[in-house]
């Protein structure tokens, strides 16, 4: 039985590729600070734009990107919409009196059904 054993490898242990001809992108590290004061780093290939906020790993809290200085970026205030709703969207289309208008008509179309 000992002379059917594969020898000269440990299965799955070790990875039969190598690291040769393997080129690492550019990377920055971009440090955060939560409001408690605690700081932690998020590493961004060098082309990507960096949020000015991320969320903690371990904790989950909030953190603002911290500048070359140490000082917490402004993070900028985005003119935020409301989202449209259906309503929103339907009222666009018709004004109040044509869509009274047609309640009306579904509603007499209903109720003419229901009474047959």
């Amino acid at each position: 039985m000992a002379d059917r054993s594969l020898r000269g490898m440990r299965l799955g242990s070790q990875s039969l590729q190598s690291e040769e001809g393997v080129e690492l992108s550019d990377r920055k590290r971009a440090v955060y600070q939560t409001e408690s004061g605690e700081t932690f780093d998020i590493v961004f290939s060098a082309d990507a734009d960096v949020p000015q906020t991320w969320s903690e790993p371990r904790s989950g809290r909030e953190g603002r990107l911290l500048g070359d200085d140490g000082i917490p970026v402004e993070v900028a205030e985005e003119d935020v919409k409301a989202p449209r709703t259906h309503w929103d969207m339907l009222l666009e289309r018709r004004s109040r009196e044509e869509l009274e208008e047609l309640l009306q008509e579904r509603l007499q179309f209903l109720r003419a059904r229901r009474g047959a």
